[in-house]
């Protein structure tokens, strides 16, 4: 019997959250959504590798389609039913004191699956305590906007040049929170919601159409630019004075322009199906599922290495783990 599920064609956990998402329709279901992804190929695994003890123990008095739930009630997921069954046929036999499933064909390729989803449920919970963070600092940076958008026409320029710092700062605190996450090698790196969060709030500040009508180039005729090299935000007072003092109401009408968008992207991100809470929805569902599950995964499978988070991983962990109570 084949066992090809186990050792990686069937079995690619790498899509379990999907190498990309996208925004989904209000009320549509996620097309790569995880707990979907991993029922149908775990279920492909038990199709070759647990398909002939099932059988065998089934001595001919039902076949596999029954087992698969077929003839079952509309509604009813067979693959639920699959699952549901996994900790008895996995146990059948019991895991061995090496943590291996020994009536499974292939124990040592179904021990390195289990290896790959217990770390994959610890980055789960790390990068769900990343995105939630990522959030809020979202949330901060559109009250900053908010902020920088009440300077009038009438606020003296010292003022305003320590307004367009402020927000540079929040901006700053934002990209040196996250910066390193979202690199190559990151713990965000994967994540296109995160990676889109960046780009948006980077576009929204280099976006030169923000009081063009006047005769302005965008924030960087106010000396806010995004610096090519560390992404951090840099305030050019002595062009921002300049600006102001050619003409304020355009300067000021800019300002207003670009505050007014960039409020407006921050709160999409984190608006209901947007990229971030859409994000973390799917973590949720994917860390209540390997939760409930795992017990009955590792008897079927086998226990897998346990996963040894380190480094930033470990951090984001932990800070889960502290905020859902868990010791």
């Amino acid at each position: 019997m084949s066992v090809n599920g186990i050792n990686g064609n069937g079995f690619d956990i790498s899509k379990l959250l999907g190498g990309t998402v996208t925004t989904p329709a209000a009320g549509s279901a996620e097309a790569r959504d995880f707990l979907s992804s991993l029922k149908l190929q775990i279920a492909n695994v038990e199709s070759q590798t647990v398909g002939l003890l099932v059988s065998s123990a089934a001595s001919g008095a039902a076949n596999f389609a029954d087992i698969l739930g077929a003839g079952k009630t509309a509604g009813t997921s067979s693959l639920d039913a699959l699952l549901g069954n996994a900790a008895g046929v996995g146990g059948t036999n019991g895991v061995s004191a090496a943590g291996r499933n020994m009536a499974l064909f292939d124990p040592e390729s179904a021990y390195r699956m289990m290896t790959g989803i217990n770390r994959f449920a610890v980055n789960f919970k790390a990068e769900a305590s990343e995105m939630g963070d990522m959030k809020s600092y979202v949330l901060t940076l559109q009250q900053e906007a908010v902020k920088l958008g009440s300077t009038a026409v009438s606020t003296s320029n010292d003022e305003i040049r320590g307004r367009v710092q402020a927000f540079a700062n929040a901006y700053n605190g934002w990209m040196q929170r996250f910066g390193s996450e979202l690199q190559d090698g990151g713990m965000l790196a994967g994540s296109q919601a995160a990676k889109m969060s960046q780009y948006e709030l980077e576009q929204s500040i280099a976006n030169p159409f923000n009081g063009a009508m006047n005769g302005v180039h965008g924030m960087a005729d106010l000396g806010l630019s995004i610096d090519p090299v560390t992404k951090l935000a840099t305030v050019d007072s002595a062009r921002l004075d300049a600006t102001l003092a050619g003409n304020k109401t355009a300067a000021i009408g800019a300002l207003h322009e670009f505050t007014t968008n960039f409020a407006k992207s921050a709160e999409l991100l984190n608006s209901a199906g947007n990229f971030i809470t859409n994000r973390l929805d799917n973590l949720t569902r994917a860390i209540s599922y390997a939760d409930t599950n795992m017990t009955s995964l590792q008897a079927e499978f086998g226990l897998g290495d346990p996963a040894t988070p380190t480094g930033q991983v470990a951090k984001a962990l932990a800070n889960y783990n502290a905020a859902h109570g868990i010791g």
